[in-house]
């Protein structure tokens, strides 16, 4: 603490010692420049730079350390009369009353507009000491708006003609002001009717060509927008389809469906709509302070004073507001949150007789989000309090200095009509270009989002290549360890090795949990392994071609997803030009060929969402013949058969036992698929407990016969 007070009684005594050096130094340049020998703007500069000398000699000597903040307020107070002077007298050949006499109130009067510039500077762009993350966040921001623009490259016509339309839209709708103080100033002196109809001539061309240019221009931009996301949806889409099953595992389904949705259409929004806005604004600013500057300059210069206390007013309402709002969402979930507990725990609450104490609990947070909202609603009053007295005050000033400038000649009633429409629009273009900046980074954020899965490579390699003309359906699983993306530290296989021979059926039994759906996923490349390989006809399942795998290697599971469509499109699904014929047989081999028959269109017959028009059974079967189907050499059931009646089970059954080069690998507790498999494999713990026939395994007694005995009781029966 008492550092501190050091500091600050150091700091103030530099301050009072830089006032006291630099005020006779003020005087001093002034008396130089009204009598010296020099010309009048070499005086100026030549003073500026000296008292900039002095300032940060003093700063230097005093402090030490010149942060550049305060670099930035010497050079400012020091250079702002030359620069003023230099403006006055290059674009109106005029001098300022100050450059004349130099006295306490023209002192002041710099050194209050430099503080206010340089606390305007600080305030928008700040120096921290995260200056280094602040330029590379920058950096970002710039490298992401390229990339979205370059994705733009296919409506880049559409975008041109949008800003080509926008222009003519803005220089339009600039004139139309200046042409209203013309009609006024014909109406109030010698009445000429042809300059009348002329001026309300270009009033009423300006005013349509403002119409039409912007309708052209919002057209344009929105066709651009609706375009470009479209495009950007599907690019999204095709890059998290190809994404490893683990990654669906690990990222919720809202934010993945929020950058698809909404996301996506920020994008758009980045380029097409904000610029247009930007650009709109920024242009129709320029062009009304020109216009303005060519009515009265010195209007112009005291309306422009107005902007750095509206942003130091604006930045002020962003940082309180956005802080009590925060706060005010967190209370509010604290709130819900108790509501939540007694709801559901209301028979806990009525057994321990505390609904007076949960009601003052409830209203006690009630009372925190009351407090933060008033707080809340203080700054929104006091920030358009203030909003409103500077403009209020700011109206006062140019009505008043209006009127003097009109009885001295210096501009007529109309052109100070014109400057005051200008000025009505000035402050609300100002506003627009903050609001839509910060807009603008927020899209680029949405964009990081975006171009983040974009970019993602899949931890699954799918770039194999290999498509062999014969393949034998050998399966090797050599050493595998493997533990779920979501739960690392949970090893579910260790060491697992196993052979699936061409033309045999393999039985996994074993416990829930211990790796038998595992193995599937493995096979079925949904996972990579952390050790270990899998052979496919002693080639790594990796390299082969990501299509040609997926159609030899076919997998029905115990609940089959079908897709909105009709059944045949169902079968015949990820197959192009698949035939009638094909569908047909493969149905048969399933056993739903009699069924699909019964319905009223036959195979054309809608499935609904899910299946849902379909029962279990049906979609069962229709599943089994969309694998069939394509005529895999390796089949997996995993648990197909527990939805299937006696007879569709037999059917189906049969119909695999006609494919004898067919490598068959089942997961099933029925004990008649088990006891028929020439290979019958038990799991646990990760790894080959047991393995051999049902016979062999019988009379081991070991784990088989205890899983036998307590899974398939029910069966046996």
């Amino acid at each position: 603490m008492a550092g501190n007070t050091a500091t600050i009684t150091h700091k103030v005594a530099a301050f009072i010692l830089s006032v006291c050096v630099d005020f006779p130094v003020f005087y001093a340049s002034g008396f130089v420049v009204t009598h010296g020998v020099f010309g009048h703007l070499a005086r100026l500069w030549v003073c500026a730079s000296l008292r900039w000398l002095v300032l940060t000699t003093v700063s230097l000597l005093t402090l030490g350390d010149v942060k550049p903040l305060l670099i930035r307020v010497i050079t400012a107070y020091s250079l702002l009369p030359a620069v003023f002077e230099t403006g006055a007298k290059a674009l109106y050949n005029e001098e300022g009353q100050c450059s004349q006499l130099l006295d306490v109130r023209c002192w002041l009067m710099f050194a209050g507009a430099s503080l206010a510039a340089a606390l305007f500077w600080e305030i928008t762009i700040p120096d921290t000491d995260e200056a280094a993350a602040g330029k590379e966040r920058k950096q970002k921001a710039r490298v992401l708006f390229m990339r979205v623009l370059h994705l733009y490259r296919p409506d880049y016509p559409l975008l041109f003609g949008g800003l080509v339309f926008l222009s003519l839209a803005v220089i339009c709708e600039m004139f139309i002001p200046f042409y209203t103080g013309r009609v006024i100033d014909i109406l109030g002196s010698n009445y000429q009717q042809n300059e009348f109809l002329n001026a309300l001539l270009f009033m009423g061309l300006f005013s349509l060509g403002s119409s039409v240019s912007a309708s052209c221009r919002g057209g344009l931009f929105l066709c651009a927008i609706s375009s470009f996301t479209c495009r950007v949806k599907e690019k999204l889409f095709c890059a998290l389809t190809r994404q490893e099953i683990g990654f669906f595992e690990t990222i919720k389904t809202g934010e993945i469906t929020s950058r698809l949705s909404k996301d996506t259409t920020l994008m758009g929004r980045t380029v097409a709509l904000n610029v247009n806005v930007l650009l709109r604004t920024f242009i129709k600013t320029v062009g009304m302070i020109s216009l303005m500057m060519s009515l009265s300059w010195k209007l112009t210069l005291l309306v422009l004073m107005e902007t750095p206390i509206t942003g130091l007013i604006q930045n002020f309402y962003d940082t309180h507001y956005q802080r009590l709002s925060l706060a005010m969402q967190d209370s509010m979930a604290l709130a819900n949150e108790a509501a939540n507990e007694v709801v559901s725990g209301i028979r806990v609450v009525r057994s321990f007789k505390t609904e007076k104490h949960e009601a003052r609990r409830y209203d006690k947070r009630l009372m925190d989000i009351h407090n933060l909202k008033t707080r809340r609603d203080i700054v929104s009053a006091v920030y358009l309090l203030g909003r409103r007295l500077t403009g209020l005050v700011m109206q006062v000033l140019v009505l008043f200095y209006g009127r003097l400038f009109i009885q001295r000649g210096q501009m007529t009633t109309g052109n100070l009509v014109s400057f005051i429409l200008y000025h009505s629009d000035l402050g609300d273009n100002i506003r627009t270009l903050i609001y839509i900046f910060g807009d603008m980074l927020n899209s680029v954020g949405a964009a990081g989002k975006v171009f983040e899965y974009l970019d993602r490579k899949p931890l699954v390699s799918t770039d194999g290549k290999l498509k062999p003309d014969q393949l034998r359906g050998q399966i090797s699983f050599r050493q595998l360890n493997f533990s779920y993306p979501s739960n690392p530290d949970k090893t579910v296989l260790q060491d697992f090795s196993l052979e699936l021979k061409p033309g045999k059926m393999t039985a996994l039994v074993g416990p829930s949990g211990e790796g038998k759906s595992t193995c599937v996923s493995l096979l079925e490349r949904f996972y990579e392994s952390q050790s270990g390989e899998i052979l496919l006809d002693s080639e790594p399942l990796k390299s082969y071609d990501h299509r040609f795998l997926h159609k030899k290697i076919a997998v029905v599971s115990q609940e089959p997803v079908l897709f909105s469509g009709s059944i045949r499109d169902n079968i015949a699904y990820g197959l192009a030009g698949c035939s009638l014929d094909d569908i047909e047989e493969a149905a048969r081999k399933a056993n739903a060929h009699d069924f699909i028959k019964q319905l009223e269109k036959g195979y054309e017959t809608e499935v609904g969402e899910g299946g849902g028009q379909l029962s279990k059974s049906e979609r069962q079967r229709i599943a089994i013949a969309r694998a069939l189907v394509r005529e895999p050499q390796v089949l997996i059931l995993d648990e197909i058969t527990s939805s299937l009646d006696t007879e569709s089970e037999n059917k189906v059954q049969q119909a695999l036992a006609r494919c004898p080069n067919q490598t068959l690998l089942v997961i099933a507790h029925k004990l008649k698929t088990i006891e028929k498999a020439d290979q019958i494999v038990v799991i646990n713990g990760g790894k080959v407990e047991e393995q051999g026939t049902h016979q062999e395994l019988m009379d081991m007694k070991g784990s088989y016969y205890k899983l036998r005995e307590e899974l398939f009781t029910e069966a046996e029966s």
